[in-house]
């Protein structure tokens, strides 16, 4: 069972170089076709701009940011949150509506506070008129609070 094994070294003076790989430049040029670049489109697409205006636009945006900036004054939560904005449109030119409501007809701020939003409003970069609509259809109620809200007045 024990066999030995016997490693041979052998010894030599020189290994034959393997053939060189021949390349004919002119056959190379006649069979290859350049493929279609398909990133060509791709690559010369201009990034598209944000859009300024309009629903989900930067401008929109940065006008809810400065309505999140106003408190109610009996209520310490913002006015947004608090359901009282139903809408904020804005267009390319930079005209701003703004539709909102009060919790009641009666509300201490019912004169101050479209001012105010009017106000803020206008101050953002890029908006070059602000109009306040100031509505009471449909009548403003506590389920119309976002749940940060809700969770901020122990609703939740």
């Amino acid at each position: 069972m024990n066999e030995e094994h016997k490693i041979v070294v052998e010894e030599v003076e020189a290994v034959e170089a393997p053939p060189k790989a021949r390349v004919e430049v002119e056959a190379a040029s006649d069979t290859f076709e350049r493929k279609r670049d398909y990133l060509a489109g791709f690559l010369a697409q201009k990034p598209t701009a944000d859009p300024v205006g309009g629903e989900g636009g930067t401008l929109q945006l940065a006008v809810i940011e400065a309505i999140k900036e106003i408190f109610d004054p009996e209520i310490p939560v913002n006015i947004y949150d608090l359901g009282l904005i139903y809408g904020v449109e804005v267009t390319d030119d930079g005209h701003a509506a703004v539709t909102m409501t009060l919790t009641t007809p009666h509300c201490p701020v019912a004169e101050s506070m479209p001012a105010e939003v009017e106000l803020r409003v206008a101050s953002v970069p890029g908006v070059a008129f602000a109009d306040v609509n100031l509505v009471w259809d449909p009548p403003w109620d506590p389920q119309k609070m976002s749940d940060d809200a809700k969770l901020e007045l122990g609703m939740l």
